[in-house]
């Protein structure tokens, strides 16, 4: 695609040929500061850059002030202060134009930065700096975006909590109460957008690393297409990202509202951003075993966002994927533990920063989770069953799938993203237990990804979008996943399913 026709599809993306019409902005109400009213959209903040009505420099400073003032979250590992700054003068003088021009996000640490540390959240790559940035990253700063920061993660990305022990990270707090996790492993992108730091920003997701944290946030997370690679993969990042596994790893856009991550899938894609869906008449399958053992605060919450769905005149057709966990349970692990062995010495070799290798980085884990993690690693522990899980049970799962959306004639699966609000914060483990309803003590990694691991496995895409919060005061959130190559049209059933929903109310931070 020419750079002509790209900026015209990415101007009409952000209704920028036709003209949008803006609520009056505040500069306060950029950073989403300390103000009970509504943040505004990253097209909103675009457009009144581009009309003058603010300065690309007064949004850049409102963000790193924001960020500076709730240094105690953990959301950032490094602030890009003087660099951010200067790129929002540029914009300001027009040295620097684009569909996104002037607008602050944050990039989770494990995405390479040619000017900032790709930490990974791991001591061992605490200086590394990979020769360029990577892919889907570059085209945001191609179209403007101005990169504030490098966000906090679950360290070197093999967890849900985003309890990062690292000296130089710390645990990442959820703004809706600090004692509890965010979610991961893209938890400070998710807290940047939560706290009003910035709209939107990057993670990545292997097994629910954008939608956990956006469930348990109450913000937008979308893990795009990645089939089995090849033209089906949406994002292409490849060997830019510091890995788990080149099957499963994706990055993926998050953000305050879905608007907001249709407009960076648009400008990374180079599509037309998506159009919101008629909900009436669409199909969604509802699993029952996905919608079992249900948290009652949450249960209560997401009973309720499915009504609102039929009340609008959605079918939803409760059916389940017969297998569906016993099945992913084999082929998960053989999966995701075995791929690093080759998957993280072929990024280091492609980032220029081949004098760390993946015994430094084994050896200076701060994290006991992940520490254990990787002693399976090494050990290489799934290495005689991942031939197996690689070569027949996953195309076991995808086919699972393509007939129960193909038999049923569904347009989406409709399914809470996690089992239970956001868990208690367990600095001596990273990863530590939750318990359901009062029950038994559970796991608190394979009970929060218990719904969002199968999708991830099988490639396709989902989203998770605020559904409403528990009356304790948590968000609580619903995915939609659809076949391999919907990205667009999820993104236009998540632009209507968040009207009847609404959005999260700002965390008093």
């Amino acid at each position: 695609m020419g750079d002509h026709s790209r900026r015209d599809i990415l101007k009409t993306s952000l209704g920028l040929a036709a003209g949008v019409a803006l609520t009056p902005l505040q500069h306060t109400s950029i950073a989403m500061a300390d103000t009970a009213s509504s943040p505004s959209t990253a097209a909103e903040i675009v457009q009144a850059i581009r009309d003058k009505k603010i300065t690309a420099v007064s949004v850049v400073q409102a963000a790193i002030e924001r960020a500076e003032k709730l240094k105690d979250l953990n959301a950032l590992i490094f602030l890009n202060k003087d660099a951010a700054l200067s790129a929002a003068r540029d914009v300001d003088s027009g040295k620097i134009t684009g569909p996104l021009a002037g607008l602050p996000i944050v990039v989770k640490d494990n995405i390479n930065t040619k000017d900032m540390p790709t930490t990974g959240g791991t001591p061992a790559l605490q200086n590394a700096r990979p020769k360029n940035n990577a892919p889907s990253l570059q085209k945001l700063i191609d179209a403007g975006a101005i990169v504030i920061g490098k966000a906090n993660m679950h360290e070197l990305a093999f967890g849900i909590t985003s309890t990062n022990l690292s000296p130089f990270a710390g645990p990442v707090k959820n703004p809706y109460d600090t004692t509890r996790i965010p979610g991961g492993s893209s938890g400070g992108t998710a807290v940047a957008i939560a706290a009003g730091i910035v709209t939107c920003g990057l993670g990545t997701d292997t097994g629910g690393s954008t939608r956990v944290p956006a469930a348990l946030t109450g913000i937008v997370g979308l893990r795009p297409s990645v089939g089995n690679g090849g033209a089906r993969r949406r994002y292409n990042d490849d060997h830019a990202v510091v890995p788990i596994s080149h099957t499963r790893d994706t990055v993926g856009p998050m953000g305050k509202t879905v608007a907001d991550v249709a407009l960076l899938d648009s400008v990374i894609t180079g599509t037309v951003m998506a159009a919101a869906e008629d909900l009436s008449g669409k199909r969604f399958g509802v699993p029952p075993s996905m919608w079992s053992g249900l948290d009652k605060s949450l249960q209560d919450v997401v009973d309720a966002a499915r009504k609102k769905l039929t009340d609008a005149g959605a079918v939803l057709v409760y059916k389940d994927i017969d297998g569906l966990f016993d099945l992913n349970a084999k082929l998960s692990f053989p999966i995701a533990l075995h791929e690093p062995i080759e998957d993280i010495p072929a990024y280091l070799k492609a980032s220029g920063i081949e004098a760390i290798t993946l015994a430094d980085i084994a050896a200076k884990i701060a994290s006991p989770d992940v520490k254990g993690a990787f002693g399976a690693i090494t050990a290489d522990a799934f290495g005689k069953a991942y031939p197996d899980a690689i070569g027949t049970l996953r195309p076991q799962l995808q086919k699972l799938y393509e007939s129960y959306f193909r038999d049923n004639n569904l347009d989406a699966i409709l399914l809470p993203t996690t089992i239970a609000p956001a868990p208690a914060i367990d600095t001596a483990k990273g990863s530590g237990e939750v318990s359901i309803n009062g029950g038994k003590p559970m796991p608190t990694f394979d009970t929060m990804i218990r719904n969002t691991d199968p999708g991830s496995n099988a490639g396709i895409p989902g989203l998770s979008l605020f559904a409403g919060m528990t009356a304790s005061g948590l968000p609580v959130g619903l995915e939609i996943d659809g076949p391999v190559g919907s990205d667009t049209t999820l993104l236009g059933l998540g632009l209507s399913m968040e009207k009847l929903f609404g959005d999260a109310p700002p965390p008093k931070v």
